[in-house]
C-alpha cells in the first residue's frame, strides 16, 4: 500500500474572535490563509478549501485564497473541498486551477461536487430544475480539457467549443482532479466511467458503510476496462490534548453551525447525546486527542481502502486559536502515528 496522504479541509466558516463576537469575513480569510502556511509547516500533505456563497461561510473564491497560501509554501498540495461545477464554467475552473498549478510549482487539484448548498444557482443565473444537467453535462466538458488539446465539445448548458485550446497547461500535462460523493451510486460509476478519482464526503454514521461504495467503484473501474485509482474520503473533526477537551471545545460551535442549516432543511437540532454518537467508533466525527483521532483514521483507511483522507477542521464559530492548535496536533502526532500504524501492517 502506498503511503497514505494526510490532509486539512476547511470551509472558511466565520468564526468568533476572543471577545466572543464573529470576526469579519476578510479576518477570517487571512486566518485561512495562515492555517494553510501553518499546515505546510507541521508536515500535512494537503490543505483543502470549500466554495460557499453565504454569510456563515467567508470564502467564495477557493482558488484564490489558495493562491494566497501558495505563495508563502513549498510542498502542501492545494485544492477545493469542493468546487460547485454545477453553477461554474468548466473551462473557468480549469483555467483558474491549472494558474494555480503553475504559481505553486505543481502542487494544485480540484475536487469537483454539485456541492450541499444551492445558493450559487440563483446567484449565477441557473435554474434547480436543471441541477442534475448541469452537472453531468459541464463535469464531461471538464473531463474533456483534463486531456490538455483542442477540445470540441457541445451541450445544452454552454456554449459548443470546436477545436478550441485552453490555457495555461499545466507542467504536468494532467491536473490532479477527483470527483466528490455525498453518497449517490450513479456518481461513484460516473467517478470510474471517466477515470477520475473518487472523494467521498463521510459527515454521518461509520465510515464503513460507505464500504459497498468503494467495492463499487473497483468493480466499475474493472468493468469500463479502467486501472485501479485512488479513493479518498473526507470527515469532520477536532483534536486537542484529551478526548473530554476536544468534545467540550467542538460541540457548541459544531451544534451551533448544525443548528443554522438545520433550520434551513428541517433537521432536528444536535443534541450532546447525538454528538457522543458520532464521536464514537460508529460515528462520522474525528474528535478527541491525537491518539483517539489517529486509531479511527487508521481504521477508516484500513476499511475503505484510502489513498487519502481529509479532516474538515473548521466547525461553525470554532474560533482560530482552537484551529491552530489542532493543525500543531494533526501535523505533529496525528499523521506520525496514523503513519506508523499503516506501516505495521
Amino acid at each position: 500500500m502506498a503511503e497514505i496522504e494526510l490532509g486539512l479541509d476547511t470551509f472558511g466558516d466565520v468564526t468568533t474572535g476572543g471577545d466572543g463576537q464573529l470576526l469579519s469575513h476578510a479576518e477570517v480569510i487571512r486566518n485561512v490563509v495562515a492555517e494553510g502556511v501553518l499546515a505546510d509547516q507541521v508536515g500535512v500533505d494537503f490543505i483543502g478549501i470549500g466554495e460557499h456563497h453565504r454569510d456563515d461561510f467567508a470564502v467564495s473564491a477557493p482558488d484564490v485564497v489558495l493562491a494566497a497560501i501558495a505563495s508563502r509554501t513549498e510542498r502542501i498540495r492545494l485544492g477545493s473541498a469542493v468546487t460547485v461545477l454545477s453553477s461554474d464554467d468548466p473551462v473557468r475552473v480549469f483555467e483558474r486551477f491549472s494558474t494555480l498549478d503553475a504559481i505553486s510549482d505543481g502542487r494544485a487539484e480540484v475536487i469537483l461536487g454539485r456541492g450541499s448548498f444551492i445558493e450559487s444557482f440563483p446567484l449565477f443565473g441557473y435554474d434547480l430544475k436543471d441541477y442534475d444537467t448541469l452537472f453531468e453535462e459541464k463535469f464531461d466538458l471538464f473531463t474533456h480539457l483534463l486531456e490538455e488539446e483542442q477540445v470540441t465539445w457541445s451541450g445544452t448548458v454552454r456554449a459548443a467549443l470546436t477545436e478550441q485550446s485552453v490555457y495555461p497547461p499545466t507542467a504536468s500535462g494532467r491536473l490532479r482532479t477527483w470527483l466528490g460523493v455525498g453518497g449517490s451510486p450513479q456518481s461513484v460509476v460516473r467517478a470510474a466511467q471517466y477515470g477520475i478519482p473518487l472523494m467521498l464526503a463521510i459527515i454521518g454514521g461509520a465510515p464503513e458503510r460507505f464500504a459497498p461504495y468503494t467495492d463499487l467503484y473497483h468493480r466499475a473501474l474493472a468493468e469500463f476496462g479502467r486501472e485501479t485509482l485512488p479513493i479518498g474520503a473526507h470527515s469532520p473533526g477536532h483534536v486537542a490534548p484529551t478526548d473530554a477537551q476536544a468534545r467540550d471545545e467542538f460541540f457548541p460551535h459544531y451544534a451551533a453551525g448544525m443548528a443554522r442549516i438545520g433550520a434551513e432543511r428541517g433537521w432536528a437540532p444536535m443534541t450532546r447525546e447525538r454528538f457522543e454518537e458520532e464521536v464514537g467508533d460508529d460515528g462520522a466525527l474525528f474528535v478527541g486527542s491525537p491518539e483517539t483521532v489517529a486509531a479511527k483514521i487508521v481504521r477508516a483507511v484500513q476499511a475503505l481502502g484510502l489513498s487519502r483522507f481529509d479532516l474538515k477542521y473548521s466547525a461553525g464559530t470554532l474560533p482560530h486559536e482552537l484551529a491552530v492548535r489542532h493543525i500543531e496536533l494533526y501535523g505533529r502526532e496525528v499523521i506520525p502515528a496514523v503513519r506508523a500504524a499503516l506501516a505495521q501492517d
